[in-house]
């Protein structure tokens, strides 16, 4: 009796631990399935946006195409890209928040059930393996007693017989009954035993069945639920993650209405006229000719036909007229450098933009220099930081380009002050010389090289040991008013840390505005280097001071800028 109602229970318990196992497997898998759906719709949003800004950036305006700005409706339509690109960026964003609020969460979770669910059917099948251990253990102890009941059974019948049998001695008679009630003994103690192991065995059954399996069920039921309440607070989330971006993209629509409404007909109408103007003006009136008598056409002053005697022998050659301005053709063949072929006005303004081109490429040239130079100064005082005669080829290819771009400007200026009715004055100086750039002009580079290595010393700071002279210290004034920013004042206040360093060697710094440090020390970075080979790093709120950038291991924060170095560039082009 007790065997069948042991095995009904066992088999309804393991068909519910397979089912439930089964459900809750198909429960994360459901979780992953939906993860994956999450996932292919955020590489949709994102493959979106990608073609929404290759054709935002498809049709963004060439360089020859920046005239195209002064109109309006021009202005509107490229706004309208702008607006369009950031319109991708929200779906960028889409994809950027359903990969962090549902797929990484989500991916995390499932990993976090599946442990979870491991752990609780592996409590149920080790309750289940032991139930099982003492339903063996008890019928070991039963199939025991069953054996010793038989085999006192036996032994005691064989005392009966002996003890009947008059030919039998008495010594085999008392080993016989010895026997039978050891055997009634053994008997009893494996009954004992049953019955207790018997009873031990029920109330294991009964706190396995009413107690643990209760409480490992109760346990995934809430891991169940659990998993449900999150795959709704998942799909809540995929609709919130749409609707948060829904104002920003209402405001991308705003922008391109409100640029749409900005558009203005009749300025764009002024600005063909203010683009096309010509500065001619309207020929005088054409004067009746009479071939019947002897009588000279006159042409009016203000026209732009040729002189009176180039008329006279092209209409004694051709007998036709001259073509009146408006009617002229263009010439169809390269454009002369002068802009000779437009008409007044037009070419003044291709003038002046020419001239403001070469004037920032010679600034341009003029700023690479000047961080040369003070990088060849800083190999001059450290020989170990780099060979200064290293820079010298790079320093003459500048010198010359700037000469280059001089003669250039003066050529533009010239043609520029001829259209407006002066001409250049030779004297002039050109428009933006240093007093550099014609000390090495006018010394040869390795002079130059030698006299800067023998009498002037230069610190991190930009200041030179040796007194100049009144006449350069004039000239170089004007420069050094516009390039004072890259000097620090000492009146100024103190700079905001960008990151810190260590470092590397010790450095006694007995230059002016250098610091001494140790090695392995650490320091506040307030200014990287900018092409010299020195850092500004700060010890405390009284201490700071240059420092070889080679010297220490610079650690930036994030958001400072990029480290740019003119020493690597340029020592990169001379190698």
């Amino acid at each position: 009796m007790v065997e069948e109602k042991m095995g009904g229970c066992w088999s309804q318990t393991k068909d519910q631990f397979d089912n439930l196992e089964k459900h809750t497997q198909w429960g994360i898998d459901f979780v992953e399935k939906y993860t994956k759906f999450v996932k292919e719709r955020s590489e949709i949003e994102l493959n979106y946006a990608r073609q929404i800004r290759n054709l935002s950036k498809k049709y963004q305006p060439k360089k020859k195409e920046e005239d195209e700005n002064k109109y309006t409706w021009c202005r509107a339509f490229y706004s309208t890209l702008n607006e369009l690109n950031d319109y991708a960026g929200q779906h960028e964003v889409i994809a950027e928040n359903m990969t962090s609020h549902i797929i990484a969460d989500l991916t995390r979770y499932a990993q976090e059930v599946k442990t979870e669910r491991k752990s609780h059917f592996h409590d149920g099948r080790k309750a289940q393996q032991q139930v099982e251990a003492s339903w063996k253990q008890l019928e070991s102890c039963k199939r025991k007693f069953e054996r010793d009941c038989k085999e006192a059974d036996r032994a005691q019948q064989y005392f009966e017989k002996m003890d009947a049998d008059i030919n039998v001695t008495k010594a085999d008679v008392e080993k016989a009954r010895q026997q039978a009630q050891m055997r009634h003994q053994m008997a009893s103690d494996s009954k004992n035993e049953y019955s207790s192991y018997l009873q031990k065995f029920n109330q294991e059954q009964n706190e396995h069945y009413y107690t643990i399996i209760p409480n490992i069920f109760q346990k995934i039921q809430a891991m169940e639920e659990k998993r449900i309440e999150r795959m709704g607070e998942s799909l809540k989330t995929f609709a919130e993650v749409d609707r948060q971006i829904l104002p920003i993209i209402g405001k991308c629509l705003d922008g391109m209405t409100q640029v749409a409404e900005s558009i203005e007909p009749k300025n764009d109408s002024s600005q063909v006229i203010e683009s096309y103007k010509s500065g001619f003006e309207p020929p005088g009136d054409v004067e009746f000719e009479d071939y019947g008598q002897a009588m000279k056409r006159t042409v009016s002053e203000t026209s732009l036909n040729n002189s009176r005697s180039d008329n006279k022998a092209e209409r004694s050659s051709k007998g036709k007229s001259k073509t009146l301005w408006p009617f002229i053709k263009k010439n169809k063949g390269s454009n002369p450098e002068d802009f000779s072929h437009l008409p007044p006005e037009q070419r003044r303004k291709k003038l002046q933009a020419k001239i403001d081109d070469i004037n920032k490429d010679i600034q341009k040239e003029m700023d690479q220099r000047d961080a040369l130079t003070k990088m060849k100064e800083v190999y001059i005082k450290n020989p170990q930081m780099g060979d200064p005669n290293s820079v010298d080829p790079r320093l003459g290819e500048i010198a010359n380009n700037i000469e280059k771009l001089q003669v250039e400007a003066q050529k533009f200026e010239g043609w520029l002050a001829e259209v407006e009715g002066r001409m250049p004055v030779k004297s002039d100086p050109p428009r933006r010389t240093s007093v550099l750039y014609e000390t090495q002009n006018s010394t040869p580079p390795t002079t130059n090289n030698n006299n800067c290595a023998q009498d002037r010393e230069s610190s991190p700071d930009g200041s030179y040991t040796e007194e100049q002279s009144s006449e350069v210290q004039s000239k170089v004034q004007p420069e050094t008013a516009e390039s004072g920013d890259e000097f620090d004042d000492p009146d100024e206040e103190m700079l905001p840390t960008i990151g810190t360093c260590k470092a590397l060697y010790p450095f006694e710094g007995h230059n002016e505005g250098t610091i001494a440090v140790t090695e392995g020390e650490l320091l506040y970075v307030i200014e990287e280097d900018k092409g010299d080979g020195w850092t500004r790093v700060r010890r405390n709120e009284e201490e700071e001071g240059y420092v070889p950038t080679s010297y220490v291991e610079v650690f930036l924060d994030s958001n400072a800028k990029e480290l740019f170095s003119w020493t690597r560039v340029y020592l990169s082009e001379d190698s």
